[in-house]
């Protein structure tokens, strides 16, 4: 969905002669065809491979290191996104091969802070779906920017 939103975004500063709703759709639609048409086409012609693998130790074997792999991209992503939500400003820090974005802490976005923090309340402890919060967040989001608090 990373990429639906950047093709939207691709059409937001310049829509041309279209009109600008129309302009970021024309620009979604294709990133998200051509993000999960091949994904389901393997999965849709590898699947009965797949099931014949079962009892093959080795394969076996190394789905838990492939899933744990998976694990770890997610969480990568999950902070990245939280952590340039979060704070208005990063600055990039390069040591030897390793390169990150570090915060600058007086740069974080207060308002922000409340919807993470109301979000994450409203799924652990008081027990709200995640279609439920996200709904919620988002309404709260959009009072928010409507009111001027938040970019």
């Amino acid at each position: 969905m990373v990429l639906q939103f950047v093709g939207f975004l691709g059409a937001y500063h310049d829509a041309g002669g279209l009109p600008p709703l129309l302009a970021r759709t024309l620009c979604a639609l294709p990133a998200t065809w051509v993000t999960f048409v091949p994904c389901f086409r393997w999965i849709f012609l590898g699947a009965p491979f797949i099931e014949r693998l079962r009892g093959n130790v080795a394969v076996n074997g190394a789905l838990p290191v492939i899933t744990a792999a998976v694990v770890g991209v997610v969480l990568n992503l999950a902070v990245w996104f939280a952590l340039h939500t979060l704070f208005r400003t990063t600055t990039p820090v390069s040591a030897g091969p390793s390169r990150f974005d570090a915060q600058i802490v007086h740069r974080l976005d207060p308002a922000v802070l409340v919807l993470a923090l109301g979000a994450a309340y409203a799924i652990f402890r008081a027990r709200a779906g995640v279609i439920t919060a996200l709904l919620g967040a988002s309404i709260a989001g959009l009072a928010l920017h409507a009111l001027g608090l938040i970019g």
